[in-house]
């Protein structure tokens, strides 16, 4: 991790890669959809994925996920070692000097466009997405340990999705912090959420305008809670993809879009043969 942290500029010139890395328990139910996402388009994304440790099934050696396992440590919902998995893989798509954006993705989540479109909107994209806002209830500012001033004051605390995306300058930001993290890890246990605080607030106090504070991974939190909406078989149609994909208004690069969202989760494995019957309208035909 320290050698990935350290690589601040590189000599390498490649065509840019986008790295998605998946933050999974096991193996990834919906990675047939992936498969047809990823088809054609060597060259020009890598693959990361953190699993439990015990787990060490393997997908088929033609897979785009075959051998894509990095080094992984146990991780328990709620603390500080769901972050030390993000920052392993970062560490990891970091020794990569092609990539150029970087995505945190789980095994529920499917892209919402084919992979052309993804790319071109993350390459060409002058900003990254994580959700960062000043949340005023018990759930956002509530959270704050005030024994993490002055180091984190209230007025820069954050919070946001998990789900990020970030440019290779905020990618190396993030895993070569060494002021701000400990302070979460000792200080933002439950009911506090590392991972809904750290690089939120991270990215808040040391590179704010580089954020859109939009995150582009669609989540329901509709019903409230602490876990969104899981979608499940009968739940999957055309018109709730569509709802997603064009059913919002936001910005980027300065201009107002209705393409907010590139992924979507949270999806139930049962959910994986009506999204392949889906998968042409999808994943085929440009935005």
């Amino acid at each position: 991790m320290r050698r990935a942290a350290s690589i601040l500029e590189t000599s390498c010139n490649p065509t840019p890669k986008v790295a998605f890395m998946f933050l999974s328990r096991g193996s990834l139910p919906l990675a047939p959809l992936w498969e047809k996402f990823f088809m054609g388009h060597e060259g020009l994304y890598s693959i990361y994925i953190h699993t439990s440790p015990e787990f060490i099934d393997e997908p088929p050696t033609t897979s785009v996920f075959y051998k894509r396992k990095i080094p992984s440590k146990p991780v328990h919902w709620g603390t500080a070692s769901m972050v030390d998995a993000e920052r392993r893989l970062l560490a990891n798509a970091l020794l990569d000097c092609a990539n150029q954006r970087f995505v945190l993705l789980s095994e529920a989540c499917i892209p919402l466009f084919n992979f052309t479109t993804v790319y071109n909107y993350l390459i060409k994209s002058r900003q990254s997405f994580i959700g960062s806002f000043d949340d005023p209830r018990v759930t956002g500012r509530g959270r704050y340990n005030k024994r993490m001033w002055p180091t984190v004051s209230l007025a820069n605390w954050r919070k946001g999705s998990q789900w990020f995306e970030v440019n290779r300058n905020l990618a190396v930001e993030i895993l070569s912090d060494q002021k701000y993290y400990p302070i979460f890890r000792n200080h933002c246990i439950p009911p506090c959420y590392v991972d809904e605080h750290y690089v939120p607030t991270l990215v808040n106090i040391m590179s704010p305008e580089v954020n859109s504070n939009r995150s582009i991974t669609w989540v329901d939190w509709s019903k409230g809670g602490p876990h969104p909406k899981q979608y499940v078989r009968k739940d999957v149609s055309m018109a709730l993809l569509n709802q997603v994909r064009k059913g919002f208004n936001c910005t980027y690069n300065g201009h107002t879009t209705s393409m907010c969202f590139l992924f979507a989760r949270k999806f139930h494995p049962s959910t994986l043969e009506p999204l392949l019957r889906l998968a042409p309208a999808l994943l085929d035909s440009m935005y």
